[in-house]
């Protein structure tokens, strides 16, 4: 009886140590290269709100095409290494079924009264409901050499909020008669994943460190009351709304140092913005984006003495804008 007990406390304290590595590592997404569509002829136009054009890789219909299949093992293949790393996994395909089948996100959001408009690309809303860390970006070839077939890869990884490279690996696998393109690329990869894993992982240690690294930007609607110049009673002194709302954000970031650019009277960007992971809600810790800490803000704003309506979008998953003038 006692070996028994002390048989199942062994395996509650491995179980546990597992499940603790899993929760700390990034999750990720794997998807195919923008290199790899154009190649492949997957791209589309997409248009944003200024009017400007550009051709982008056709995600939404990727896996619509009938000359996919091996995109899919591959996809698969990747995923399976990732897993057994004890990596936590976004698939794309569902990610796509999701926004698509439930309207998860509205590809042009308006302002209720002034009409105004942003645009946001299917990437960004796969990222956005996804909300994977990391971003698998992969670009393959298979290549023939007489009879036999080998790949040639090329993975990098992005950090999703970012889209900043924090791991990259390419190379050439072995060539084969008979292997399927999964097992080659399996052949092509495996000895260099270790390697790619831990570049991912210690990007993901400095985000705990030193925070998520996001951008927050600031609109005015036309028919606003307010503008950015618009000054307060503040602390025994009027400042302007741009100087208020920096403050705000050197007190709440980790590094207290986000970089304030193009200030204008209805325009205003911070970059480098340093977000925690984490935020304690109720007694407990919770994930914290880019949403939940522009939130923080919004509701700063609503109070006394500002008394400022504002609407939060968000573009992929780092970057939050907020509309000053109405809900």
């Amino acid at each position: 009886m006692l070996m028994r007990k002390l048989f199942l406390s062994l395996i509650f304290v491995l179980v546990s140590v597992s499940l603790m590595a899993q929760a700390k590592k990034p999750t990720i997404m794997i998807m195919p290269a923008d290199a790899y569509c154009s190649r492949h002829g997957y791209t589309t136009e997409w248009v944003d709100e200024n009017g400007n054009k550009q051709v982008v890789s056709d995600v939404a219909n990727l896996f619509k095409q009938d000359n996919i299949e091996d995109l899919r093992l591959v996809i698969s293949e990747l995923s399976q290494i990732m897993a057994e790393r004890g990596f936590p996994l976004k698939d794309l395909e569902q990610t796509l079924k999701s926004i698509q089948q439930e309207s998860v996100e509205m590809s042009l959001l308006e302002s209720s009264s002034s009409g105004a408009y942003i645009t946001e690309s299917m990437l960004d809303k796969v990222k956005r409901t996804a909300k994977a860390d990391i971003i698998i970006d992969l670009d393959y070839t298979v290549m023939q050499k007489g009879p036999q077939r080998y790949i040639s890869y090329n993975m990098r990884g992005l950090d999703a909020y970012t889209n900043k490279v924090i791991a990259a690996n390419s190379g050439v696998g072995n060539p084969s008669t008979t292997a399927p393109v999964n097992l080659l690329l399996e052949e092509a990869v495996l000895n260099y994943m270790d390697s790619f894993c831990s570049q991912l992982m210690a990007h993901f240690e400095d985000m705990a460190k030193n925070g998520r690294e996001v951008v927050l930007k600031f609109r005015v609607w036309d028919n606003s009351d307010v503008d950015l110049e618009t000054e307060f009673d503040f602390e025994d002194d009027y400042l302007e709304l741009t100087d208020i709302i920096s403050y705000w954000m050197e007190d709440n970031t980790v590094n207290h140092a986000p970089t304030r650019t193009n200030a204008t009277s209805t325009y205003l960007v911070f970059e480098q913005v340093r977000i925690p992971l984490y935020k304690e809600r109720n007694g407990r810790l919770s994930a914290l984006d880019a949403r939940g800490f522009a939130n923080g803000l919004r509701s700063y704003l609503k109070k006394e003495p500002f008394l400022i309506e504002s609407k939060i979008y968000e573009r992929g998953l780092g970057e939050v804008w907020i509309i000053i003038g109405e809900k």
